[in-house]
């Protein structure tokens, strides 16, 4: 078992511990915990010899993962800004492994890119009126999002898991804007959706690096 395979599987462990606090209060505890996956696979991702492209994508994952288990609007904005630069990371490593520019999404998948197109265009109907101060800052996280998307789509069969892991990740960031943004404090859905967002993260995440760096 190398190192790679260990510290692969010990941040699918620490994603299953997380879970369970998902919906939890915010404690110094949870968000080291809530971190911990991320930096495993980052981990693993380098140790496999993955690009410095994923690698830092997947490090200033974990720091977003850290920043949004706090409160307050300047812990949103730091997460925001650090998984927005995470996925520009993403669109250089999809497209460099690829070997193909980001437009070429729409010759590959058409229907696919219009499909992830059409959905961010309609935050402005249903997340921007709703974000308030926080309005500019998710416009501009939602084109990085978008432009991660098509650049997964860009990716040969081979990586095929690291397009399906980019699917999961948009998955989980439209539940999250749900939950962040529409449903009123205290809802029902609040718990449910706090762990399916959890849940099409990490499984995301953890379908990227085993196309990159198959523990």
């Amino acid at each position: 078992m190398t190192a790679t395979t260990i510290l692969y599987g010990a941040g699918i462990l620490a994603a299953f511990a997380y879970l369970p606090r998902a919906a939890a209060p915010a404690t110094a505890a949870r968000s080291v915990l809530k971190a911990l996956p991320l930096c495993a696979f980052a981990l693993a991702a380098w140790l496999a010899g993955a690009s410095a492209f994923l690698t830092a994508a997947l490090g200033l994952s974990a720091l977003g993962d850290f920043a949004l288990s706090r409160t307050g609007r300047a812990a949103f904005l730091y997460g925001l800004g650090s998984f927005g630069l995470a996925h520009l990371l993403y669109v250089l490593a999809f497209t460099d492994a690829a070997g193909l520019p980001l437009w070429e999404a729409w010759l590959r998948h058409p229907v696919s890119s219009i499909g992830l197109i059409l959905l961010a265009i309609s935050t402005e109907l249903w997340l921007s009126p709703h974000a308030g101060r926080l309005a500019w800052p998710v416009r501009g996280y939602v084109v990085l999002i978008a432009a991660m998307g098509l650049a997964a789509l860009t990716l040969p069969a081979p990586l095929a898991a690291a397009t399906a892991g980019a699917a999961l990740f948009v998955a989980s960031d439209l539940i999250l804007a749900i939950r962040l943004f529409r449903l009123p404090e205290g809802h029902a859905a609040e718990a449910s959706a706090a762990r399916a967002t959890w849940v099409l993260y990490v499984a995301g995440q953890a379908l990227i690096v085993l196309a990159f760096a198959a523990p």
